[in-house]
Order: structure tokens, then C-alpha cells, then sequence
């Protein structure tokens, strides 16, 4: 079962009851949660089962004892705003994209001072619980093939304007018939402009890039990217990423050229390696660049 969202002090955010409505859809349980919102199973009025994303920062707001409506402090108020007006941009922006590789959002509306993303629900598991189960042992025909389609659709992100920001294995699904899908563009909000006001970040250490840490004007397409280098470092051994704000200060990530020279080809180890540049020069510029590597 998901973890519920913290709240500073102890307090806990709670998930919108079984049962309840939503325009014209029935919640059914909870899929997963975080800091940033929480996603639900729910079916429409065709018994069609969805994917419900619901946009609460546990920073910013607190739902508690069976309340509909999130309780906001009146000095985060201006700042949960803004925030929620990225979050709906951002379905409005995902709403435009169909791509076999990215998830389809069907429908954003707002409810209870909040807003919700519908998306096509999915069977499958993630990429996270897929090395898991492997402990590591993913061979280099799969993991070339897998992310040559993944990249496929985030070569559609970057055509639109968008960036990702948060691509790890939690966030790579893989459906039953073994295609992957791109989820959860929680943290693209971050490229949206936000009229001035500093929304929580959503990164996650270890995959993020190191301008996501400390020069975020130096985002672009070579930020998704390293976090793509980073996903295929942890399929080669389910290993853990120092953070790159870390690197940046004391540099211990073992180079995957070097770490795992006898067990894959020294093609793909480089391309890694490139892609987990410090630099955001130093990187493949485009998606089409790594693509390019990875089918050498």
C-alpha cells in the first residue's frame, strides 16, 4: 500500500475516501501517493478503470478527519495557487501529446479548491519493481530496446517544449505486453513560469541533474537526459546514484565503463558514462543524439 504524504510536524494528508465522486468518475483505492499529490484507481461511468492524479503538496496544504477541501495556511495560500495553475497547464499540455510511449492524459478538471488529471489506467509494473525482481540481471538487448521506444517518447516532450525533470525507474512503467510508458510529469511544473514564486521542487536525488540541484537556468532537453543516463546505471546493477550536487563537491560514482566492463559492451558503459556527464555540455544535447549512440 502507498505511504500517505507527511506533513512538517507530524501531520498527515489524507487520500479522498473509496467511493467518492469525481465529476463522473467513482475512486476506487489508492494507487500511490507522495509529496506532491496523490493518484488514485477510479472507474468512469462505463466501469472503465483510470488513473486519477490529484494535485495536494504536503508542504503547502493539509486534508485531514474526512474533509473534502485541503486547509491551507493563509501565508501558502499564494504559492498553493500558483502551483495548481502549473499543475492544470501542465495536464493542458499533456492533454495535446498521443505517443505510445508517454501516458495519455485524458481529461483535467477542477474539485474540492484543487485540481485532477485523468489518465489512461495502465497494467504493468514499474521499471523500479522490475529490477527489483531481476536484482540487476537485465540483459543489454532488453535495456537497449526498452529505452530506444522510451526515448521515442520523450523525443515527443522535447519536440513540444516540454522537459520531464523527474524521469527514475518509479516513473518508467512497463505494460504487460513489455512496451515501457513515460509517467508522471510532477515535476515539469518547474519549466512552467511561476510568476515569480518558488513552487516545491519534485526531483528526486540520484537521478536528478546537477542544474536541477543548483543552476536551474541551465535546464533543457541534457537534463532529462542525465536522468535517462541515470535510469539505465541503475537496469545494469540495481544500484543506488550518489546525488549529483554530491558529485559536484566529491565525485564517488563509479564509471559504468568500469564498474561493469566484463558484464556488457563497452558501447552502451560509454554511452551511460555520457549521458551521467557533470556538465550539461558535456552530455548528448538531444534525445536524438542518444538514440543515435545507443542503436551503435
Amino acid at each position: 500500500m502507498a505511504s500517505q504524504a507527511n506533513q512538517p510536524g507530524g501531520q498527515v494528508n489524507e487520500p479522498i475516501p473509496v467511493g467518492t465522486r469525481l465529476e463522473n468518475y467513482r475512486i476506487v483505492h489508492l494507487l500511490a501517493s507522495g509529496g506532491f499529490s496523490f493518484v488514485y484507481l477510479a472507474h468512469d461511468e462505463n466501469e472503465t478503470p483510470v488513473a486519477i492524479k490529484e494535485y495536494l503538496p504536503s508542504t503547502l496544504a493539509l486534508r485531514a478527519n474526512g474533509e473534502s477541501y485541503p486547509r491551507i495556511p493563509e501565508q501558502d495560500l499564494a504559492t498553493f495557487r500558483v502551483g495548481m495553475k502549473s499543475f492544470f497547464e501542465e495536464g493542458r499540455a499533456l492533454a495535446g501529446l498521443s505517443h505510445p510511449n508517454i501516458v495519455r492524459v485524458l481529461n483535467f478538471f477542477r474539485a474540492n479548491e484543487t485540481v485532477y488529471l485523468v489518465m489512461r489506467y495502465e497494467r504493468g509494473r514499474t521499471l523500479h519493481d522490475h529490477i527489483g525482481r531481476r536484482r540487476g540481471a537485465l540483459k543489454e538487448p532488453w535495456i537497449r530496446a526498452t529505452f530506444a521506444q522510451l526515448l521515442n517518447g520523450l523525443r515527443e516532450v522535447h519536440s513540444n517544449k516540454l522537459l520531464h525533470l523527474d524521469i527514475k525507474p518509479s516513473n518508467v512503467y512497463l505494460r504487460t505486453d513489455g512496451t515501457p510508458v513515460l509517467l508522471d510529469f510532477g515535476a515539469a511544473r518547474q519549466a512552467f513560469p511561476a510568476e515569480g514564486m518558488k513552487l516545491p521542487q519534485t526531483f528526486t536525488p540520484g537521478f536528478a541533474s546537477p542544474e536541477q540541484h543548483v543552476d536551474r537556468e541551465l535546464l533543457g532537453p541534457w537534463s532529462d537526459i542525465y536522468s535517462v543516463g541515470a535510469t539505465m546505471y541503475a537496469c545494469l546493477g540495481n544500484a543506488l546514484l550518489q546525488p549529483a550536487d554530491q558529485r559536484l563537491n566529491d565525485d564517488k560514482l563509479g564509471p559504468a565503463r568500469r564498474v561493469w566492463e566484463a558484464k556488457y559492451s563497452h558501447e552502451l558503459l560509454e554511452t551511460v558514462d555520457w549521458c551521467l556527464q557533470l556538465h550539461h555540455l558535456d552530455r548528448p544535447q538531444s534525445v536524438f543524439a542518444l538514440q543515435k549512440a545507443l542503436r551503435s
